[in-house]
């Protein structure tokens, strides 16, 4: 079971680091076609054979991390994002301890229109962030503080200055934190 927590960490660091400049851009991207993209979801799915291999595969063995972050990935690139958030609780359910999972999770939460499912997944990774990981996961804790402030903002503006403070700590660089930290503190 180590070896497959050691894979599937660098996979999604990969992922993670290939992918940033997607998770940046989804944060202020709104649409209407929340069907239509249930509907895309539901047709790849169907015809998606790598979907359906990694089915077959975690369906011979379900704890096997390994293939459940490639079928939630793969879930994920198909923006089936129902399939996603259920896959990806399946690993959190097996790997506690491993934040990836979470931040997967607020990602596909937010890219559902979930906003509160995501803020919560978004402090379960900052939560479960190990203080040996945190140098690693710079960029993943400087977005999650920023989604998290940006929807605080109205009902929190306190707790959202602290978040975006943390945000901005991670990321300096993060145009769109600093703005709305200027937004906050004005």
């Amino acid at each position: 079971m180590k070896m497959a927590t050691v894979n599937i960490k660098n996979l999604f660091l990969g992922l993670f680091l290939v992918g940033s400049a997607g998770f940046v851009s989804a944060q202020t991207t709104q649409t209407d076609s929340t069907s239509n993209t249930a509907n895309t979801a539901a047709t790849t799915q169907a015809t998606n054979p790598a979907i359906e291999a990694l089915k077959k595969q975690v369906a011979a063995n379900p704890k096997d991390t390994e293939s459940l972050a490639k079928l939630a990935t793969a879930y994920q690139e198909a923006s089936d994002w129902t399939n996603a958030i259920d896959t990806w609780k399946k690993i959190s359910a097996l790997l506690p301890d491993w934040a990836p999972s979470y931040y997967s999770q607020a990602y596909a939460y937010q890219s559902a229109k979930d906003d509160a499912n995501a803020k919560l997944a978004y402090e379960k990774y900052i939560a479960t962030v190990k203080p040996e990981e945190v140098e690693q996961n710079k960029k993943n804790l400087a977005y999650a503080y920023f989604y998290i402030a940006f929807a605080e903002q109205q009902s929190d503006p306190a707790k959202a200055k602290e978040h975006i403070a943390k945000s901005i700590q991670y990321d300096p660089t993060n145009q769109d934190a600093v703005k709305l930290s200027k937004a906050l503190n004005s």
